[in-house]
């Protein structure tokens, strides 16, 4: 059996050319947070900056709606993954883990920052979504977690 892998890895792709993007210990401390406030201990992502046309593709190849937007996740292992053994992680709500040297791919968040006011925001707001979170079907939960989280953050 191989290694358990803990943490969050963080890929971000088109910072550089991203003016106002957070540092990379920022955008990974975000993600960290955002993620194990969901009860997910470790995984990949990436946060990915795009420009309006693209975003405005993916808007309307995945979500059927025309026009930017300001972010998208696109969750790939999903919450559930599986274990290296096929077995399910055996308590509902628990991070599942991997037995593997490979963390699990938890997604992509895809942010278009001219149409996004706040990027720290947009960055917490798609790991939500990659962990499991919709706010257009919970109680308000998710987007009370996410002032949380930035308000924790901004101290």
């Amino acid at each position: 059996m191989g290694r358990v892998v803990a943490g969050i890895e963080v890929e971000a792709i088109g910072a550089q050319s991203t003016v106002h993007a957070p540092a990379i210990a920022q955008v990974k401390r975000l993600c960290m947070v955002a993620a194990a406030a969901a009860g997910v201990q470790d995984g990949h992502l990436a946060i990915e900056y795009v420009d309006a046309e693209r975003i405005a593709e993916l808007n309307a190849e995945h979500r059927g709606k025309s026009g930017p937007t300001d972010v998208l996740s696109f969750p790939i292992d999903g919450v559930e993954a599986l274990a290296i053994d096929g077995t399910a992680s055996p308590v509902v709500g628990e991070a599942p883990t991997l037995h593997t040297s490979v963390p699990r791919e938890l997604g992509d968040v895809v942010i278009c920052p001219e149409h996004t006011a706040d990027l720290c925001e947009a960055i917490v707001h798609g790991v939500l979504h990659l962990v499991g979170m919709d706010h257009e079907s919970d109680d308000g939960e998710m987007l009370a977690l996410q002032a949380e989280i930035l308000r924790w953050e901004s101290l």
